[in-house]
């Protein structure tokens, strides 16, 4: 029975010395970022706008890319994950494309310490990939623009939802980021219509 023991071990110690050795799994790392293309817009108004934060409902606040497979069925990918944050990625995308519409005389972001007028906030509602039925990447996002007024009126001057589909090719985390993008990007596009109408009848803000 000794020798059966010791064969045993013998051969446990073979195997376990002519396996592989494995380095371990490094997450691939993605960014969406959409840049706006074509000439700027003329100004209509010389006052700053301040991006303020975004937010980013759950499960899809985090690194992860997400999927879902189910009606109340999420699930997310720990070896597929963005550069940044989306609440990050989303806001930096949001004041680079609102900057080169040339709406405001500049779009500034959270860490400049300027007394701003007008605020611009947005939720996002929506990102991740749906995978019920066929392949689409889903963004869906509130913008909200107010004006620095004392509180004396609703400061409220606009609320706008936008929601995109867009079909896959396939269902690689790579064609979801590209679908995330083209998604994000057109937001971006249609919300650009909008607040350049907004700027161009502004509410006058306390200070003016």
């Amino acid at each position: 029975m000794i020798k059966r023991f010791l064969l045993i071990a013998i051969a446990f110690g073979l195997t376990a010395c002519s396996l592989p050795n494995r380095s371990p799994v490094t997450p691939s790392s993605w960014m969406v970022s959409p840049e706006r293309t074509g000439a700027p817009r003329q100004a209509r108004t010389d006052f700053w706008l301040k991006i303020g934060p975004v937010a980013v409902a759950a499960p899809f606040d985090g690194k992860s890319l997400v999927y879902r497979l189910g009606d109340q069925r999420y699930e997310k990918d720990f070896y597929n994950v963005y550069s940044a944050i989306p609440a990050e990625m989303i806001a930096n995308s949001e004041r680079q494309w609102i900057n080169n519409a040339n709406i405001f005389s500049a779009a500034v972001g959270q860490g400049n310490s300027f007394f701003p007028y007008y605020i611009l906030q947005a939720t996002v509602n929506e990102f991740y990939g749906d995978y019920r039925v066929r392949p689409e990447a889903v963004v869906s996002i509130e913008f909200f623009l107010t004006v620095v007024n004392g509180s004396k009126v609703n400061p409220l001057i606009g609320a706008n939802r936008y929601t995109k589909r867009i079909a896959l090719k396939d269902n690689t985390p790579e064609a979801l980021v590209i679908g995330q993008q083209q998604a994000l990007a057109e937001i971006f596009k249609q919300y650009e219509e909008q607040l350049y109408a907004y700027a161009g009848n502004l509410p006058k803000a306390v200070g003016q």
